[in-house]
């Protein structure tokens, strides 16, 4: 049974090391583990909705997410592993949790942003609500 791996990517220097760690995790497996990269654009509230079209709005998150993924996409294709992308929309840490549940991943990759345990509480730290809500083990990246 092949397994997978979530990583998380904000388009962040801790979320590009995190794609480093995936890459050397990978390559001293005898098989690679399915690598599902996952953006998560914020769903924007129904006073801008009001006054832009549906369209313009996925374009522009789906936009966004595309460039937040970039740097990870040539990283993993450099590297030669297969890996697909997904641009998400709405809260980070329940999305991530559910497509991590959704699709079986053995584990969330995530970029640590330097935060102390305590600001990160007081901060809604997207980390740190991942590591509460994942049933699956979550490796944070400093």
């Amino acid at each position: 049974m092949t397994s997978s791996c979530l990583i998380a990517i904000d388009g962040s220097e801790p979320s590009a090391r995190a794609v480093d760690h995936a890459i050397t995790d990978a390559a001293s497996r005898k098989q690679c583990p399915h690598l599902y990269l996952v953006n998560v654009q914020p769903a924007l509230s129904s006073n801008v909705t009001r006054f832009i079209d549906t369209q313009t709005v996925d374009d522009f998150q789906r936009e966004t997410g595309e460039q937040d993924l970039a740097v990870a996409k040539a990283k993993l294709t450099a590297a030669g592993l297969t890996f697909s992308t997904h641009i998400l929309v709405g809260e980070a840490a329940p999305s991530i949790v559910d497509f991590a549940k959704q699709k079986g991943c053995d584990v969330i990759v995530m970029g640590a942003h330097g935060f102390g345990s305590v600001v990160g509480l007081f901060m809604g730290s997207v980390t740190v609500k991942v590591v509460h809500l994942s049933p699956v083990p979550v490796l944070l990246v400093k």
